[in-house]
């Protein structure tokens, strides 16, 4: 496989450029993390280049034993990356301390990008119809993958556009054979009623489901895994065991259906800076505020919500403490649940242009009364709710890699089926050079975003890749949104019909680099502030 040299040179420059912002943001040798705010350009740019390197890395990783079709996939990749890196880099050398760097476009990089290179990858791809079967799963992950593809074509498939086109919620029959197939307990251990084995973490069971079921829905199926994995995490981090006991057989099971409340109309991705005010009184806590986001809040029975329980603001994030709310489940896109003690819970739903099914609400809490062993940790967890919020996300950041990846995969197959059967000037669409390029770039990414996001659950097993799952979702998320709209335009006019399913795919993949954590805060905060901060020993 070709590129390593021009690959690590490349890393080389991203080094010295965080390096350069490192510098730039030091007072007298001490890090100033807020001096970040005055380079977001560059750090945002360093942030969205770093995941790419951090794919390339895995898929050439990956294609050291793979097929010859995936090693010439791998290369590509490798030169795309290459090459769009010192472009954004160098098109401002000052922001990145840019020096005597030139853009070397090396032949290495000429050569793999070349239209004849593309179109041979496309005709290709063409012919597998889209597919090539991953060489590094087990008989057993390949069994789940299979189990869960042929659900999703047989049972969601058939109703996923009707869901999207007249915002219908999730039929009872899909929740029940979902729970059925043990989805909602993925993350959750055997001795709680999950499917996952004691003291064996299985990410990568994980993101193969949520890769077959978001193929064919991310509203109507592929996203139902992704609430019990973030309250199961949480659960499982912060959790009194008696907690744990009680809660995570039912998630586990589908008996109690999860939201999550951590959103508010002026906090979004700031998650320490959340103003829900929780009250301590007698054997409990009152909630009153507001969330806005909620994806699932009405059929949800538990909502996972975060809140405010120390009044000193200047606290941050060490007084908020993470609370679950029982509620009963509404099919409806209002509710509202009233108290014998007078509190009032409300929500209602949000008009969204995709990702329907789910239905995402605005959440009301006035003087709504929560016992005190609804918060997680009870005394103990009082004010580490953030912590506990956070472990749930890197989850949900990983889950929410896979759902992308599942949404690439099915615009690529759409793009394939559709292009072979539709006929311009005499000859069908895929015969044509600029098809087959588009077509080649896209399996690139996807197989570059799959073998990234299976490397990642690889690492959370281990107890690692905290960082990666951030680094993972900002990539995969950002990748979706350009591959369904390139194949939204190989179907013409067809794709922007409301009854064809590419138009949905284009819409659903819009709201993915929005949720769980905008990809915004994840460059800013979570990915550059890091790499900057530690910029001498990565």
């Amino acid at each position: 496989m070709k590129g390593i040299p021009e690959l690590k040179n490349t890393r080389k420059i991203v080094h010295s450029s965080l390096k350069f912002i490192q510098e730039k943001c030091s007072n007298n040798g001490a890090f100033d993390a807020l001096s970040l705010d005055d380079h977001q350009y560059a750090v945002y740019t360093l942030a969205l280049s770093f995941s790419e390197l951090e794919a390339a890395k895995s898929f050439a990783e990956y294609a050291k034993s793979s097929s010859d079709f995936e090693k010439c996939l791998a290369s590509c990749f490798i030169a795309e990356v290459v090459h769009s890196i010192n472009t954004r880099l160098l098109s401002s050398p000052k922001d990145f301390g840019a020096g005597d760097w030139s853009l070397a476009t090396t032949s290495f990089v000429s050569e793999q990008l070349s239209s004849d290179n593309l179109s041979k990858i496309g005709k290709e791809i063409i012919a597998k119809n889209g597919h090539i079967e991953a060489m590094d799963l087990t008989d057993n992950q390949k069994l789940i993958k299979r189990t869960f593809g042929q659900f999703a074509d047989e049972v969601v498939a058939p109703i996923a556009q009707d869901i999207h086109r007249f915002n219908m919620s999730i039929p009872e029959k899909v929740l029940k054979e979902v729970g059925g197939l043990g989805c909602f307990g993925l993350s959750i251990p055997q001795r709680y009623g999950g499917l996952l084995r004691d003291d064996n973490e299985d990410s990568l069971g994980m993101i193969l489901v949520t890769e077959e079921l978001s193929r064919v829905s991310l509203g109507g199926a592929g996203s139902l895994i992704t609430r019990p994995e973030i309250v199961a995490r949480a659960l499982l981090m912060g959790g009194t065991e008696q907690q744990k006991r009680y809660w995570l057989p039912k998630i586990a099971s589908g008996e109690k259906l999860c939201a999550i409340a951590i959103t508010e109309p002026d906090y979004g991705s700031d998650v320490a800076s959340v103003q829900l005010k929780a009250t301590p009184v007698s054997k409990g806590w009152i909630l009153n505020g507001s969330k806005t986001w909620s994806t699932f809040a009405g059929r949800a029975h538990v909502l996972l919500t975060l809140a405010r329980t120390e009044s000193d603001k200047s606290l941050g994030h060490k007084g908020l403490s993470l609370f679950i709310v029982e509620k009963p489940s509404f099919i409806d896109e209002d509710f509202e649940v009233k108290q014998s003690s007078g509190g009032c819970l409300s929500g209602k739903a949000i008009p969204t242009v995709g990702y329907r099914g789910m239905h995402s609400y605005q959440l009301f809490f006035d003087d709504f009364f929560i016992p005190e062993t609804n918060i997680i940790g009870e005394k103990e967890g009082a004010g580490k709710g953030f912590y506990f919020t956070m472990r749930g996300f890197t989850g949900g950041r990983i889950q929410t890699a896979a759902r992308a990846c599942g949404l690439i995969q099915a615009s690529l197959n759409k793009a394939i089926q559709y292009t072979k059967s539709r006929e311009v000037f005499s000859k069908p669409v895929a015969d044509y050079q600029l098809t087959q390029v588009k077509l080649a770039r896209i399996a690139i990414y996807l197989f570059a975003a799959r073998r990234f996001t299976y490397a990642v659950g690889r690492l959370l097993d281990k107890g690692e890749g905290q960082m990666e799952a951030s680094l993972v979702k900002l990539f995969t998320c950002r990748a979706s949104e350009w591959i369904t709209r390139d194949a939204m335009q190989m179907h013409g006019g067809m794709g922007y019909a409301e009854e064809n399913d590419m138009s949905r795919y284009w819409l659903d993949a819009r709201v993915l680099s929005i949720f769980e954590g905008t990809e915004e805060t994840l460059a800013l905060k979570v990915i550059g502030r890091s790499l900057i901060e530690r910029a001498g020993s990565i």
